[in-house]
């Protein structure tokens, strides 16, 4: 992927709206700023807009230079936001001036209640997956021990049959 990165780099290099950059994660020197945009796997791409969270939105795209120039083209840039109201439709400019009119104070009340909805759906899927985690080891350990039970037994039962079934077919062909 980093040639690929590089060469959309070097496409946008000269352009005046937007920037593709890239910081090494693995470095002890950008691990507190990797960790205060949410990274955590590599190769993560976050993009930043006037309409994407403030630290940045993931990028879910594919990872070829083509994919990676088309997202770019059409997403990067100049975009609907309060300082750019001229590229909203009625709708957008419509919920930016809602958001305007509540006041700062009133406004992070919101996000902060938004946030937290977030916050508790991602805590809820932890804990569910943990379970569900604990659930499948349970059952692997069951199916492990049934089928342990069974294996002597079936495997002699087996061997028995297949001797039977083989003296009854000579017998037949006398």
């Amino acid at each position: 992927m980093k040639p690929d990165w590089d060469k959309l780099a070097d496409n946008f290099a000269d352009s005046k709206d937007v920037v593709i950059a890239d910081v090494d994660c693995t470095l002890d020197d950008n691990k507190d700023l990797c960790s205060s945009f949410g990274v955590q796997g590599y190769p993560t791409i976050k993009y930043f807009t006037g309409s994407t969270d403030p630290k940045g939105d993931d990028y879910k795209g594919g990872r070829t230079y083509d994919d990676l120039v088309k997202f770019a083209e059409e997403n990067l840039g100049p975009s609907c936001s309060p300082d750019n109201l001229d590229l909203c439709n009625d709708e957008q400019k419509a919920e930016i001036e809602k958001f305007s009119g509540m006041g700062a104070e009133d406004l992070q009340k919101l996000v902060d209640e938004k946030q937290a909805e977030v916050d508790g759906a991602e805590t809820n899927f932890k804990e569910e997956l943990e379970k569900l985690q604990k659930h499948y080891e349970e059952l692997v350990k069951e199916k492990e021990a049934a089928v342990a039970a069974a294996s002597p037994d079936l495997r002699t039962m087996r061997t028995v049959l297949g001797s039977l079934t083989k003296g009854a077919d000579a017998k037949d062909e006398l």
